[in-house]
């Protein structure tokens, strides 16, 4: 009796120890935190890609996955119409890649025009959770009539792609939107241009037009945002 007794409460023990690192292993994944949202890089005229190496690289040493670090190269001779268009495609692909749910959409200077056609006429808003303007010329910029072609007329204040684009409400959906400007730019004038109602707006320190995207403190911030 007493030997069957025993038998049975080490067979118990032994049940137990096998199903103990299993309830642990459930407890560390529930614990777990869960991995960020893809975050879509979306540069201004006359850059690429490149151009956000800095900031992304700070996203990965804490802890983005390189493969939710999508800085996107396109086309910037063309319309921001046609840009909003194949923003919408590379979104897509990333979602996909990702099994994400929703991207965060960084954007430097005229990047933010293509990002904010796509949020407001393209369907974006049920894919954005966070969207970033650094030195974008949301209302246009003087600057602009130094240049030619398609997009450099539409970054003109007054142009018909701006009213369009900021007639109604500036930030539709539930995405969060924030807007940086810097009273040292020399490119968006007036700064002014950069401020969205309805979004989050600061102003940086004294920092040029392309030192926004790699700026320490402007990082901080714009990481603690999309976070």
């Amino acid at each position: 009796m007493i030997r069957n007794l025993s038998r049975s409460l080490l067979l118990l023990l032994a049940l137990l120890s096998a199903l103990l690192p299993a309830t642990a292993s459930a407890a560390d994944g529930r614990h777990r935190a869960p991995r960020p949202d893809p975050v879509v890089f979306v540069h201004g005229w006359n850059s690429d890609g490149s151009t956000w190496r800095t900031m992304a690289d700070r996203f990965q040493a804490d802890g983005w996955p390189a493969d939710h670090l999508d800085r996107w190269t396109y086309d910037a001779t063309q319309s921001n119409a046609t840009t909003a268009a194949r923003l919408a495609e590379e979104i897509d692909r990333v979602l996909e890649r990702t099994g994400a749910a929703k991207v965060d959409v960084i954007t430097h200077s005229m990047g933010g025009l293509s990002s904010r056609y796509y949020l407001k006429n393209l369907g974006g808003a049920a894919k954005v959770d966070a969207w970033v303007s650094l030195a974008g010329p949301n209302h246009g910029t003087d600057t602009a009539r130094w240049c030619g072609g398609a997009p450099c007329i539409e970054m003109r204040p007054g142009s018909e792609f701006l009213n369009r684009l900021n007639s109604g409400d500036e930030t539709p959906g539930s995405a969060r939107y924030a807007t940086w400007r810097s009273p040292c730019d020399m490119i968006i004038s007036p700064t002014e241009s950069v401020v969205l109602s309805g979004a989050v707006n600061t102003t940086t320190a004294c920092l040029g037009h392309s030192d926004l995207h790699s700026d320490q403190v402007v990082y901080e911030q714009v990481k603690n945002h999309i976070g």
